[in-house]
């Protein structure tokens, strides 16, 4: 077998697989080895690849080509005769640019007078064949070398390992089988990328992973705790198709991250702050407040998440105008059907950034998330409301991603959408942006407007900062109120202060404050408060969200003021410490170092090790880290050969006749919790 110049030359060498691993479009050699010398001008032999239980030619299921000198392409796969030389026959194979992507066993039949003879079923010949970023004929394919290494050959992201692990690939594999996915139709990038999406949950169709965001992680994994994606694949495999549980959007992003780089699909995950989350076909988030300024929590149903995590596939779209390939937005976390599956995508990021919504899939939903406004209804005590404020530009602040090359964020949300003016009274969009939301408006999207004048004319503005201050987890709001008119202004200020999920659902709202300011014309006032962790701990669970949102009511004019603001409240620092030589086959030891700064004792500590081809999966566990004090967990570790990548951890907390082949392929392989998730994902 040639695995080993072939592999290199298709980069697919850092597969843990003894296989043969080939991209499609890309020739690879293949040996034969017969009882004697292969005569062309005489003898009949034709050459098999097979994938499926009922292979066809008509489906591109079953490929036939007839070995000699001039060898006739068969549903655009090609072959040549490289060398014949003494038994052996060394040929050059290329598959189709557009083939079917997934693991064919290969064949070597000899036709003579007396009949056929094929030689037997050998799953050491059977051959992987991948997407090929390389090669301009695919789809996938990326003009930037670097690119390429960063979205189909790197295996270490910022969330995630284990792309390449032994296993995986066989685990993608097997969600396409086990979600039925017929065999022809993936070769097709859009469909095979719109199938993952809805197989990676496991809402409607017993994919890989169970959601879960509620704080009751008591009967799986939970969803912070996990390092990696190989464990979740390997185990829902082992388990024949059952769910692993839990997952949250950025478990399911990695673990789709996961599934698309291996299978040679260009990729990247992205995290959206401040994503809204649309069920109706329109771009306003609700947030209604009582007479007093304060959240009514009975009728404020809409969120924003504090972040979303989702992925992007770079793909030509021969389905919609060209200008609209390139990178493709898909999301495997179940929030809404698309054609009757949890699923969403694969949808143009271009397209989305015009606000043309017309081409597929799902260009509605994921332009919501990053551009709906924020529209506050006050209700009074006999139910009935108006809108007091709209926010136009709090959706969709910052979309990042890993940078080329680097663990350092990319800022890419002008790929999603044109610059807001933040510096107008009220930000506004600019021009561009403007342009955008009149399109998606034209083509379904329901948009608040109004014509009041208590809306259009407001004469103050006020904004808030938050951050926490020190270690104990206090908190600092800082209050900023502007009178941009000649008349002095009174405005009496509401502070609602809450636990959050991160999908921005409420905990527990914990403190409230009330405050009057006096501004003169033209004046600027700022107003400190201060909350302690004492007032807030004990509501605290999962990851730790604070959210504050001020209402000002301007005595003088009647008109209102709002502003929010959310705090992620830091993790007690990990560190790493390695120690001996680094160097394959020699014993390192790894020395994991967590100083309980939290404040107060930690219960059920759990740190979970893993490095990317060096180690699988150790964890140590902590009955209880008392504050302040200190806990190591050392672990030691030889280096495998096959050593390539560099140690990474998490934190959970919580007649003629063929004898042998010689080529890479030739010769013969759920009740209250759910209304209690549904509740806390809205």
């Amino acid at each position: 077998m040639y695995e080993q110049t072939n592999k290199m030359a298709h980069r697919t060498n850092m597969y843990d697989y003894s296989n043969l691993i080939v991209r499609r479009g890309q020739e690879f050699t293949l040996g034969i080895v017969f009882n004697r010398l292969f005569n062309p001008q005489f003898d009949i032999v034709n050459i098999e690849f097979l994938i499926g239980n009922n292979p066809n030619s008509t489906k591109r299921t079953l490929i036939t080509m007839a070995l000699g000198e001039n060898m006739v392409e068969s549903n655009k796969w090609k072959g040549r005769v490289l060398r014949n030389q003494a038994a052996e026959t060394k040929m050059g194979i290329t598959p189709a640019a557009d083939c079917i992507v997934g693991l064919f066993s290969t064949y070597v039949t000899v036709i003579t007078s007396l009949g056929k003879v094929r030689t037997e079923r050998n799953p050491k010949t059977d051959i992987y064949i991948l997407f090929n970023a390389w090669n301009p004929s695919d789809m996938v394919f990326m003009a930037n070398e670097d690119d390429r290494t960063e979205y189909v050959l790197n295996s270490v992201g910022i969330i995630f390992n284990g792309t390449f692990q032994q296993g995986v690939l066989d685990a993608c594999l097997f969600i396409l089988d086990f979600g039925k996915m017929p065999l022809e139709y993936r070769g097709d990038v859009v469909k095979v990328t719109r199938k993952a999406s809805a197989m990676i949950n496991s809402q409607d169709d017993n994919g890989v992973l169970v959601g879960n965001w509620s704080n009751d992680f008591s009967l799986g994994t939970a969803p912070t705790a996990w390092t990696g994606s190989a464990e979740i694949l390997l185990s829902y495999v082992s388990k024949g198709g059952v769910p692993i549980k839990y997952a949250q959007c950025w478990v399911y992003a990695g673990v789709f991250n996961t599934f698309l780089r291996c299978l040679g699909l260009p990729s990247r995950l992205i995290t959206n702050y401040f994503s809204a989350h649309d069920s109706l076909g329109s771009i306003e988030t609700d947030i209604v407040l009582d007479e007093d300024g304060q959240i009514d929590m009975n009728y404020t149903t809409d969120s924003i998440w504090n972040y979303h995590c989702w992925n992007e596939v770079f793909t030509k779209r021969p389905d919609i105008p060209p200008v609209f390939s390139g990178w493709q937005a898909v999301d495997a976390t179940p929030q809404e059907t698309s054609e009757g599956y949890y699923r969403c995508g694969p949808v143009s990021v271009a397209a989305v950034k015009e606000g043309e919504l017309r081409y597929e899939y799902d260009a509605s939903f994921v332009f919501a998330e990053v551009n709906s406004d924020v529209v506050f209804h006050k209700r009074d005590k006999y139910g009935n409301t108006e809108v007091v404020s709209v926010n136009t530009t709090y959706v969709g602040q910052m979309i990042l991603t890993k940078m080329v090359g680097s663990n350092e964020p990319e800022d890419i949300t002008h790929t999603y959408k044109y610059p807001e003016e933040f510096l107008t009274q009220p930000p506004t969009g600019s021009a561009e942006d403007k342009r955008s939301m009149r399109q998606a408006e034209r083509q379904g999207m329901r948009r608040y407007h109004s014509n009041s004048s208590s809306l259009l004319n407001v004469d103050m503005q006020m904004q808030m900062e938050a951050k926490q201050i020190n270690t104990a987890g206090d908190i600092s709001l800082t209050i900023i109120v502007s009178n941009l008119s000649n008349q002095v202004r009174t405005v009496n200020i509401t502070l609602t202060c809450k636990t959050d999920y991160y999908t921005g659902a409420t905990n527990q709202q914990f403190k409230l404050i009330t405050q009057d300011m006096s501004l003169q014309s033209w004046e600027t006032k700022q107003q400190v408060f201060t909350v302690t962790a004492n007032e807030y701990m004990e509501f605290i669970t999962g990851q730790p969200f604070l959210s504050f949102i001020a209402c000002g009511l301007i005595s003088e004019t009647g008109m209102s003021l709002t502003s929010m603001a959310v705090v992620h409240l830091n993790a007690p620092p990990l560190l790493i410490d390695l120690k001996g030589p680094s160097q394959v086959g020699m014993d390192m030891y790894v020395t994991v170092k967590f100083t309980n700064t939290a404040g107060y004792d930690l219960r059920d500590v759990t740190i979970r090790l893993e490095g990317s081809d060096l180690m699988l999966l150790k964890t140590k566990q902590y009955r209880r880290s008392c504050h302040g004090s200190p806990a190591l967990s050392e672990m030691d570790h030889s280096l495998p050969a096959s050593a390539t990548g560099a140690a990474h951890a998490e934190n959970t907390g919580s007649v003629l006749q063929p004898c042998t082949a010689t080529g890479g392929a030739g010769g013969l392989k759920r009740g209250e919790r759910k209304r209690r998730n549904r509740r806390e994902r809205r």
